[in-house]
């Protein structure tokens, strides 16, 4: 079979993957906190039709010669670049200002997002929409130790009327005894040594390779982290534009590639008529 014919098959996969990844991205245009992602292509195998050899007394040098054998999908990187801010006005709404994720405790695993809708639960504990529990350190009469592990942070309704929060991400209630305020806790927020070496794992969530280094946790507004903003939600930092010009790039590089593995199907059929 022709080299060039799987060189085109080869071609359309990667071509393919570059769609979904495409499609991914401009589905999630307006998902809070989504990082778009972009395919990275290298060429496959080459085969070596003549080395390369130095010169001789009598004879030239000569450079290798080599054939291509395709192209593959050599991974997909993700795009950090901080969203645009939307104002939302609703308490439980904050948005990262700078690096940093969200640390999340789902379902007992450590997770990490950049999505900033958070509510209460029916015990008073913060959550992310889809459930996930919030961590920071919880305050004991009003002081909070960073020196403690993280864990669940709970607002409790009976003790506070209301509560806001601060760019240090101090949870400040007040007391429905007396009005006074109170410090509730703190949220922490984690940053990686390469954050491109996050797992996506679904619903907006990281967990931590070992690529990306350990978390480095830590509260908002220290040691290189970002501040908090509350009322406000980081909006998906897809460019459609952009995507939409992908989607061309895209379709034309398929179209080539299918073009590929016609001319070659119409060489072999040629060969076939030789027979005739």
């Amino acid at each position: 079979m022709l080299r060039s014919l799987f060189a085109g098959i080869s071609g359309l996969r990667s071509h393919q993957t570059m769609m979904d990844v495409t499609g991914n991205n401009i589905a999630n245009v307006n998902t809070s906190g989504f990082k778009s992602s972009a395919v990275v292509f290298e060429d496959a195998l080459s085969q070596s039709i003549r080395t390369a050899a130095a010169a001789g007394a009598n004879t030239a040098a000569q450079n290798p010669a080599q054939v291509g054998l395709g192209v593959k999908t050599a991974g997909t990187s993700v795009n950090f670049t901080q969203g645009n801010s939307q104002l939302t006005n609703r308490t439980g709404d904050m948005l990262i200002q700078g690096d940093g994720f969200f640390v999340i405790d789902n379902a007992g695993q450590q997770a990490y997002t950049r999505a900033g809708s958070m509510a209460s639960d029916a015990q008073g504990r913060l959550t992310s929409a889809d459930g996930g529990l919030v961590q920071g350190w919880m305050g004991t009469a009003g002081v909070i130790d960073q020196s403690q592990p993280i864990g669940a942070l709970t607002i409790d309704s009976t003790t506070y009327a209301s509560y806001s929060l601060s760019p240090d991400g101090t949870l400040v209630g007040i007391l429905a005894s007396n009005g006074q305020q109170q410090n509730i806790g703190r949220i922490s927020i984690a940053k990686f040594s390469n954050v491109t070496g996050l797992e996506k794992i679904g619903g907006s969530l990281y967990r931590a390779t070992a690529n990306s280094g350990a978390a480095q946790v830590n509260a908002p507004g220290s040691n290189g982290m970002g501040v908090l903003v509350s009322g406000a939600l980081e909006m998906s930092n897809v460019d459609l534009a952009q995507e939409l010009t992908n989607l061309i790039i895209a379709q034309r590089g398929f179209q080539a590639n299918s073009k590929i593995i016609s001319t070659s199907d119409e060489l072999l059929q040629d060969l076939m008529n030789l027979k005739r």
